[in-house]
């Protein structure tokens, strides 16, 4: 009796194990990004004007429906003695570092997603829940996500973060570039309540400009260098400052876009699903027939 039910499972085991590498070839894989549009829309950050207001930390909780702690204070300059990163509570924290050319005066950077040209999170995504939009965002789709988080590990400046404390549907989090608001002719939250216009918001192409026209004009006061104009085939945040960004923890990255180490081993075994159910097929078949055994056994 028990060798017939074994036969029994097996034999639908083989079935279901047929049946899904016969399932039609649905895509679920990485979504293609858009066509970079030269319009595309970006930030200009000029850290040599930033005065670490941390208003735009606020103004971004808001704008997301964040809860805002209650020992939160934006004038409170002892956050600054710690590091941050942005996490699943705050999608853009503000930064203090020292100023070498005026130790009266610190540099302060804001850190957010970069919104990458070539995004390495939608590059490694399995599912196509991370999208490149022509306006430049990169945005998350919770409806497509299955919680893998290779977008924590593929991209090259650490932002993406999951809801650990949340047990019921919990989401990656990450900047999506007031994706909403622009879609509304809104300015980003951030950029609209900065009181020092340290951000500028326009098309890329335009922000480049801008950057070097500073930097011509003011050698003095700026390095010859915009940070985000090339790293990882560009993106769509770009820096200027006073000072070497690898002292303001800026990652150093080479030029060519993140190339997704995991992507073509992660989409040949999970863009179909096919693996997986077989592979769950024949681990539960193993599984049935030791706790047949078991209960055999013990009868």
């Amino acid at each position: 009796m028990a060798t017939q039910n074994r036969r029994d499972f097996l034999k639908t085991a083989t079935f279901l194990s047929a049946s899904a590498l016969s399932i039609p070839t649905t895509h679920a894989k990485a979504s293609e990004p858009e066509a970079l549009n030269e319009n595309r829309m970006g930030v200009l950050v000029d850290t040599t004007v930033c005065i670490g207001c941390r208003n735009c930390e606020a103004a971004c909780k808001e704008a997301h429906n964040l809860p805002m702690e209650t020992s939160f204070n934006i004038n409170n300059r002892d956050i600054f003695k710690l590091k941050r990163r942005p996490d699943e509570t705050s999608l853009t924290v503000v930064n203090e570092y020292p100023n070498p050319k005026n130790k009266l005066l610190p540099t302060d950077v804001k850190v957010q997603c970069m919104h990458c040209d070539h995004p390495a999170c939608v590059s490694a995504c399995i599912v196509g829940a991370f999208t490149k939009h022509k306006n430049g965002a990169v945005t998350w789709d919770g409806s497509k996500c299955i919680g893998c988080r290779y977008c924590m590990v593929a991209c090259p400046f650490q932002i993406p973060a999951f809801e650990y404390n949340k047990a019921i549907q919990p989401r990656i989090m990450k900047c999506d570039f007031c994706f909403e608001r622009q879609s509304e002719n809104k300015l980003p939250a951030c950029v609209e309540i900065c009181p020092t216009e340290a951000l500028t918001f326009g098309k890329r192409k335009d922000l480049l400009e801008i950057a070097r026209d500073r930097i011509k004009r003011r050698p003095e006061r700026y390095i010859n260098y915009i940070y985000g104009e090339h790293e990882v085939g560009g993106t769509s945040w770009l820096y200027l400052a006073g000072q070497k960004f690898s002292n303001l923890d800026f990652p150093v990255l080479g030029t060519e876009p993140a190339p997704g180490v995991t992507e073509s081993i992660q989409h040949g075994i999970f863009a179909y699903f096919i693996p997986p159910i077989a592979l769950y097929a024949l681990l539960g078949g193993v599984m049935w027939i030791n706790r047949r055994k078991n209960s055999e056994e013990e009868k």
